[in-house]
């Protein structure tokens, strides 16, 4: 009876503990309100880290009050193979910008739009 008690504790914790999928588009709207909102380890956590070096360094000049709501609307999304683009607005800004998004280690995370992606949008 100990066994089973302790196996079951044991599989509980284990189960609360793994890491949470998100959708594409929900991992966008997380960068978004992380960069937005000054959240590093949020956005360090949903961002490859090259794409995370790239959005800090310029994280300065956007951020807001964190109890702001940023209004983050997906108004596109496409599927190229293992890569997501998700094409999104923002109250901040009325230019929709645009997230270039693969999994790593089964988590989707934003990762660097280089100079020669040419995504669908």
């Amino acid at each position: 009876m100990k066994y089973l008690i302790f196996f079951t504790t044991a599989l509980l914790f284990s189960s609360c503990s793994e890491n949470k999928t998100y959708s594409p588009a929900k991992t966008a709207e997380i960068v978004a309100t992380s960069f937005l909102h000054n959240d590093k380890p949020t956005l360090k956590k949903h961002t490859t880290a090259v794409a995370y070096a790239n959005l800090t360094s310029i994280q300065e000049m956007f951020i807001e009050d964190k109890n702001s709501d940023i209004n983050f609307k997906v108004v596109d999304q496409a599927i190229d193979g293992e890569i997501v683009w998700i094409k999104y607005t923002t109250h901040s800004d009325p230019t929709p910008g645009i997230f270039k998004l693969i999994k790593e280690n089964d988590i989707w995370k934003v990762t660097h739009n280089g100079p020669r992606d040419r995504g669908p949008f």
